[in-house]
């Protein structure tokens, strides 16, 4: 409740504060800081006095649930930092609770010099970024034409399109599709099997949806207003519409950036595990290594083995963590529709 009220108080006071900054008519005179305080404090009583009871522990408990889930959802990145960084000796004996217990950075280090680990690194980053562009392109394309009723089967390819939401057709044929791409790549030239992981996943069926739902907001009157301009639908595409969905395209790159970022199943079965192998699928190589007792007993570095997988992991949350707070805020943005009015 305190953090409630001080939030409250905080404009009012500025208010109060900018209204004594005016020139002073004759006879009148600035208030005290006191009086100021008063005034705030009547006003923000006022506030509070509006409110039932019920509303104010409606308030409290969401603010404590919104907090505790904060925590739960903090926990875990606090954690595997902390194991990153946490002594050989303290870790091995797991007496890591959350905070780090002893210091050493020789598992970053570790991390940091392993070739194998950036050429995963740069191999994740090839198909993150490729792969998105890749897929927006295609959802873009697809969720336009599927916004239009003027489209000849427009009803029955967005049938299809939920459809395949409804009822997976499971793995074997994405398999055979993962198979079949293989095989055109290497009949033109290409074996570099992360360019198989770009392409043969194309889109997805959600965030096509997404799209068209959003293209379908824009008002008619400003596409008609391109027509009439000239353009064609290429320029009403890129010109119109994904500006004014820019919300939505900027979530929909984001959760392909992250599917991408995080993609491990077919990436673990048709990429080189040596050479093409992803972020991800280089930590699970890796977790499988020291799996083996032999290979544990030999380990001799001045840092946990577990400190090495933690710093890995590090690794690999960082540029999630970096893009996403630039893109947060659109999660929240509408998009801007009010342009027209009828």
């Amino acid at each position: 409740m305190s953090d409630l009220n001080n939030k409250n108080q905080k404009p009012e006071v500025e208010q109060v504060e900018k209204e004594e900054k005016k020139p002073l008519a004759t006879g009148q005179r600035n208030l005290s800081k006191k009086e100021i305080r008063n005034l705030s404090g009547k006003n923000r009583e006022g506030v509070f006095a509006r409110m039932s009871a019920s509303e104010i522990v409606f308030k409290v408990i969401s603010y404590v649930i919104l907090t505790i889930f904060a925590l739960i959802c903090l926990y875990p990145f606090i954690y595997v930092l902390s194991g990153a960084i946490t002594s050989k000796e303290s870790l091995d004996q797991g007496q890591l609770v959350l905070f780090p217990i002893g210091f050493q950075i020789d598992a970053l280090k570790g991390v940091f010099t392993s070739k194998s680990f950036w050429i995963a690194y740069s191999n994740a980053i090839f198909i993150t970024l490729f792969g998105t562009i890749y897929s927006m392109g295609i959802s873009i394309l697809a969720a336009y034409s599927l916004s239009k009723t003027r489209m000849f089967g427009h009803k029955f390819f967005n049938f299809i399109l939920v459809f395949t939401m409804w009822f997976s057709a499971g793995m074997i044929p994405v398999y055979l599709n993962y198979t079949d791409t293989k095989r055109i790549l290497a009949n033109i030239g290409i074996t570099d099997t992360k360019w198989l992981i770009v392409l043969a996943m194309g889109f997805s069926a959600y965030n096509v949806i997404i799209l068209r739902n959003a293209f379908q907001a824009v008002p008619k009157e400003i596409e008609e207003a391109a027509l009439v301009d000239g353009a064609n639908d290429s320029q009403i595409l890129t010109k119109v519409f994904v500006p004014m969905s820019k919300a939505s395209v900027a979530t929909v790159a984001l959760f392909y950036g992250v599917s991408r970022w995080n993609g491990y199943f077919w990436a673990r079965q048709m990429a080189d595990p040596t050479l093409d192998a992803p972020l991800q699928v280089a930590i699970r190589i890796w977790l499988e290594t020291i799996v083996d007792s032999d290979y544990i007993s030999t380990w001799n570095e001045p840092y946990s083995y577990n400190s090495y997988t933690y710093a890995m992991v590090v690794c690999a949350i960082v540029p999630i963590l970096i893009i996403y707070p630039f893109i947060q805020k659109y999660f929240a943005a509408g998009v801007n529709l009010g342009g027209v009015k009828e």
